[in-house]
Parts: structure tokens; sequence; C-alpha cells
């Protein structure tokens, strides 16, 4: 029997879909397994315990948190930004004022330790010694010692995709090798891909971890059960998740229709430097697993979870539309440029397309490969907001063939399309640590910790990171048609709910 657990801490928006998958394939084989959701169960654990402070806004938050949370699951909240965030940073002020003896500080997307730090495998070493200290650890304690009794698993997987679940999916397993030394313990992942791919990977986690699995999980899941993997592609499973535990108005579905990225080009990305190849699922089983999902589970949203919708998939999704609202990354592409096709994909249900667009400066544009131009960039914007899409824009400064100069022409565009952009991220470029880009630049350590997934560079054109960090507070925030549209941003869950935002935010422009 195999049980599959999604540790603290991400956002408790949405099933997870790895476990789902993994699950699915388990499922078809007939193999026992049991997924739980310790993320948003932990987080929902916690948020009943003693808080420490007396001050107005913890007591207010204290007092309104039932309300808040239940508001969180209604629509109604989603027609007010302001109403939405007060609220979830309430939610979050009772996690963050906890009454605990440790370093950590918990919040509704992330975990942070001052002593334990994800990126120190010898770190995450003590964490698993000292699992007693764990924030959660009264929480799973509980559950792991009946889910050991009530199933008797021989394997026990955990998800762990981000840096923010590392310290407390070690906590659980340092608590397990103590309790049932006899479970083999296998650990996968989007983190643990990026481990793995790394040349300078040892593992350094031996009598802890039995295996560490790389990319999709379910065939070296299968081959440990005892069964050889005889399909390639299988339908997520979403039965064992308690569905009206997520923080969303109704359920939102996940789907991966594809693994890696179809362009693969784009330079320092970690798609890339990592290896990952291309893999999709053919258009006729993905509208086949998605009417199956859609029947069975009655979600108000799909969010498809490809690096990039490809455009066979848009054309086959406007064709065959899903029968439910839905969003996902797709890359700025000719297709997007037929007024017509946008047209299409709304009446298709497409509610949001996040777009990759990374700079609004035709040269970093180039030296990036992203195989697109500023002119077809505003078409497709044009375009979508006149079909009724909402964009979430993402765009990321600091890279190598950035300057000063043209961070400004990406202020000067994203405010010239001001009105036809929903939402806007801003990230500031991290170096990854590996790859053959790395080693065109002089780096050293970002993090001290052999897990780091990044490297400190000195920049080829003098753009620091502080003074990227300064333009962005100083110069691109306060412009006033940008400041308009961050205000848009749902706090916390950001393009995760946005979609909920998408109708009042396009009816306001």
């Amino acid at each position: 029997m195999i049980l599959l657990i999604y540790p603290p801490v991400a956002k408790p928006c949405e099933m997870p879909p790895g476990p789902a998958r993994l699950a699915g394939a388990l499922e078809h084989h007939n193999v026992p397994h049991k997924v739980v959701d310790f993320n948003v169960a932990g987080l929902h654990y916690l948020l009943l315990q003693p808080v420490a402070g007396t001050d107005t806004w913890t007591r207010r938050a204290v007092f309104r948190l039932q309300e808040n949370l239940a508001a969180m699951r209604n629509r109604r909240i989603y027609q007010n930004i302001d109403r939405y965030k007060r609220a979830v940073m309430d939610i979050n002020r009772v996690l963050h004022r906890l009454d605990k003896s440790d370093n950590s500080v918990v919040s509704l997307a992330n975990y942070q330790d001052d002593h334990l730090l994800p990126v120190r495998s010898a770190d995450l070493i003590k964490a698993s010694e000292t699992f007693e200290n764990n924030p959660f650890y009264s929480f799973f304690k509980t559950r792991l010692t009946s889910l050991l009794e009530r199933h008797g698993p021989d394997i026990v997987g955990f998800s762990l995709n981000y840096l923010s679940q590392a310290v407390c999916t070690f906590a659980m397993i340092g608590f397990l090798r103590k309790i049932s030394p006899e479970i083999k313990i296998i650990v996968g992942g989007g983190l643990v891909t990026t481990w793995l791919a790394n040349p300078a990977w040892k593992n350094p986690f031996g009598g802890l971890v039995d295996d560490f699995v790389a990319g999709a999980g379910e065939k070296a899941l299968l081959e440990t059960a005892g069964v050889i993997e005889g399909e390639k592609f299988y339908t997520p499973d979403y039965s064992d998740f308690e569905h009206k535990q997520y923080l969303s108005p109704g359920m939102i579905l996940p789907y991966s229709a594809s693994a890696g990225c179809y362009w693969n080009r784009c330079g320092f990305c970690p798609e890339k430097a990592e290896g990952n190849q291309y893999c999709p699922v053919p258009t006729d089983r993905v509208i086949e697993d998605l009417g199956l999902l859609i029947k069975h589970n009655s979600p108000c949203l799909l969010h498809l979870l490809d690096n990039a919708i490809s455009p066979a998939l848009l054309k086959r999704l406007a064709a065959d539309p899903p029968g439910v609202g839905w969003y996902g990354f797709a890359r700025i592409s000719r297709c997007l440029a037929d007024p017509d096709f946008c047209c299409d994909l709304k009446r298709a249900g497409c509610v949001m397309l996040k777009l990759g667009l990374e700079s609004g400066d035709s040269g970093v544009l180039e030296g990036m490969q992203k195989g697109i131009d500023l002119n077809l960039v505003a078409t497709v914007l044009r375009n979508l907001k006149k079909a009724g899409i909402a964009t979430y824009v993402y765009l990321l400064f600091g890279t190598v063939f950035e300057t000063l100069d043209s961070a400004r022409n990406t202020l000067a565009f994203t405010a010239k399309h001001a009105g036809e952009i929903g939402f806007l991220n801003l990230a500031i470029f991290n170096l990854p640590a590996y790859g053959p880009d790395v080693e065109t630049l002089a780096t050293e350590d970002f993090y001290t910790g052999d897990l780091s997934l990044y490297r400190s560079f000195v920049h080829p054109r003098g753009w620091h990171r502080n003074l990227v960090r300064q333009f962005l507070d100083r110069e691109f925030k306060h412009h006033p048609a940008i400041a308009s549209i961050l205000k848009n941003d749902p706090v916390v869950f950001t393009s995760n709910h946005a979609p909920f935002f998408a109708e009042l935010f396009r009816e306001a422009g």
C-alpha cells in the first residue's frame, strides 16, 4: 500500500496536481493507495491554535477568522478587491501570530525559519532530527500515526515542489524514520527534479530517503510497487481530496497537458538548463481527460498548468470547449494575432491568459531568444482585450541583456498598453545555478547552501540587483498607469485567484 503526501507550505487554493497524477496511475493498475494534502489540512489546523498578541489587528483577525475563511469560498468577495485583501491579510495575521517557541514564520504561501534553511542539506537533516520543534508537529504526529495504523503503507511518497515545503517535508521524514523505520520513503516533485538535474548533485540524505525521483514519477512509483508500466499517460485522480477545504469559490481543477516547454529556447531558462524534454499529451487524450474530470468533479475553474499551452491545444480547446472557464500560460504567438481566434477562445471559456513578455525592449527580447517582437505583443494584447480575455503579464528585470535604458523602455511599453493589461507580475532575474549560460559569467554563491538553486553574478552591463530594485521601487511602480494595474493583483494568491477578478477589472477598463 502506498501513502502519498503533499506537505506544507504552498498556496491552499487548489488541489495539488502531482499526487493526483500519481494516484491516477496507481488507480489504473489497481495499486492500493491513499493521497493526503497535509498542506491545506495543516494550515487549517494551525489557524485553530492559540495566537500571541493582543493588538487590534490580531484581535480582529482572530474574531473574524471563520467569517474570512467562509468568504474566501464565496464568489461575492471576489467582487471587491479591497474586501478580499483584508480577508487574506487577516488570515495571514493569525498564522503569523501563532504562539510557538521556534523561529519559524508561517503564512498562506510560505514557511521560513531563521535557523533551518531549505538550501542547506545539513539544515534539512537537522529538521528531520528535531521534528518536534516544527510548528506542524502536533498535526502531522496525529495524522501520520492514524494513517499508518489504518492503512499500513509499505511506501510513503512526498511531493516536494517548493523551497517553502522542504523543512516540513524533512521534519515528517524524520518522524516517520523514528516510528516506522521499515517504511520505504520516496521523494519527488519539482524541487527534487531541480536538485537531481544539477551536475554537482551528491545525495546528502542517505538513511533518510530511500529514493529521489526526477520528473514525472508515475513510472518509478509503479515499478517500486512491482508494476511494469503499460501506458504513458494517466488521467489524474482527485477523489481523495477534500474539495471544500481549499480557499477558492469552488473547486479549481489543475491539469497538465504537457511536460517541458514546446519553445524551449529562451536564454537562462531553468527548463532548458535542467534538460527537461517537451512531452505533450495528445490533444484527443486531453479533451477526453478534461471531459471525465469536469464531469466527476464539477469545478468552477480549469487551471492548465503547462509552461506554455501549445497552439495546437489552444485550437483544439477553441473547437471543443471544456464547458468551464479556464486559464493558463500561453506564448505570445501568431495564433493570438488573429482577433477572430481570440474571440473563439473567449467563447470556449478562456477567462485569462498568463503571458511571459519579460521585457518591453526589443534588444532584450532578441538576446533572450523569446521569438517575439513588440509589434506582435501589441497586437496580441489588443486582440485579447477586445475579445474579453484578461491578461496576466510577467516582466523580468535584471537579465544580462538589460540596462537602465532598456528597463525604461519596458516601463514605457507597459504604460502605453496599460489599458490592455489586467495584472502584472514583476520579478528580478535569478541566475540558475548551472547550465551553459552560467559559464559565460563571473559568479559566486547566491545563498551559502549546497542546495541553492541560483548563483549571484557580475552583471556585464553594470545593471546589478540593487540598482534594479531601486528602479522598480522608485520609478517603475510609481508610474500612475502601472500603479493602477498593480493594485489589481490578489495578495498572496496572485495569478491563482486573478481569474475570479478578471471580469471586474475588464469592466473597469
